[in-house]
């Protein structure tokens, strides 16, 4: 299914190209190009309409997000380090950044480890 969308996307993109194209082959605001223009945007709407239907039966609905998972994905987010950047600066926040991937731990808890961080701010 997402392969299929896609495809439509990628079908969309040449719709638009060619409309696009269209446009600017218009002279004298005489566009003869009118009949491509409409007929790509008319098929652009058309293919995503009938497929976003099926799409959101089969693949999206029931989707649901484990939420402790993504609250652990956050909390071992090395990115997390820069906000540690206006009070340490940015290279210890960067070494604490690499310390959080090689070591899978969290930016809070190396910064809590080093004292960096106090429990309350944490």
């Amino acid at each position: 299914m997402a392969e299929c969308l896609n495809m439509i996307a990628f079908q969309i993109v040449g719709n638009e190209l060619a409309i696009s194209l269209a446009v600017q082959a218009g002279q004298l605001e005489l566009n003869v190009m009118t009949r491509v223009i409409m007929r790509n945007i008319l098929q652009s709407i058309q293919i995503l309409a009938n497929f976003l239907h099926v799409f959101t039966e089969k693949c999206v609905q029931g989707i649901t997000a484990d939420e402790k998972k993504c609250a652990a994905n956050v909390e071992r987010n090395p990115s997390l380090a820069v906000f540690l950047s206006p009070s340490i600066g940015y290279l210890a926040s960067g070494k604490i950044a690499d310390q959080s991937m090689n070591e899978k731990r969290s930016v809070k808890e190396i910064a809590l480890e080093k004292k960096i961080l106090t429990p309350e701010r944490a």
